[in-house]
């Protein structure tokens, strides 16, 4: 994926993302998502805020800081927050997932929703990730990943040519992720619709 790609496919999606699918997700995987961050308070980042369509599911007495590389879905979110008076929300940022310029051990949780299998190099994001969550830290996953087989997997594999003018990647697999990170796995649940998505709770080292 290109970011190129990525800003053009996030320009014509910000104007109806919440009316279509962006519902849907934030019903199931973003939810689901901050319901891990919520067992306690704590400084939480939201890589790939987008619209901040999932804000409104933290607790109030979080610290919530959100990141997105698009403008367009950034102008969303914060007309979001003044409609909602969403006052737990400390900071939204334009800024590239893959270089944060957060200190290190910054956030309690870091939450990625539906975006991994959308950003450039996944691999540095996952370490950028790493860097900036605490000690014992949460880090929580949300996203597609490539089935192992059958008829679905070869369904991704025809997709897969076509994923810069989709803007995300059908065939991204679930190592991508795991094998460029020290993280280590405590969960992992496959949500609606049908399975398609897939959440990882992952936790550092304390």
């Amino acid at each position: 994926m290109q970011i190129e790609s990525i800003l053009k496919s996030y320009a014509r999606y910000a104007p109806v993302y919440d009316h279509t699918f962006g519902w849907l997700l934030s019903f199931h995987g973003r939810a689901l998502a901050a319901e891990i961050s919520n067992h306690r308070p704590g400084a939480v980042l939201e890589v790939g805020v987008g619209t901040g369509i999932g804000l409104r599911h933290y607790r109030h007495d979080h610290k919530i800081y959100g990141i997105d590389v698009s403008p367009h879905m950034l102008e969303r979110a914060h007309q979001r927050i003044a409609r909602k008076r969403l006052a737990h929300v400390q900071s939204l940022e334009i800024m590239d997932a893959r270089q944060m310029t957060f200190a290190d051990n910054s956030f309690d949780t870091v939450v990625a929703a539906y975006v991994m299998s959308v950003v450039p190099e996944p691999a540095k994001v996952m370490r950028e990730i790493e860097r900036v969550c605490k000690p014992g830290g949460s880090v929580v996953i949300v996203n597609h990943f490539a089935s192992e087989s059958g008829f679905r997997r070869r369904f991704e594999g025809m997709l897969a040519p076509l994923s810069e003018r989709l803007g995300w990647r059908p065939d991204m697999p679930v190592q991508e992720i795991l094998s460029h990170t020290s993280l280590k796995e405590v969960s992992r649940h496959t949500l609606p619709p049908m399975g398609l998505f897939t959440l990882l709770h992952l936790r550092k080292d304390a």
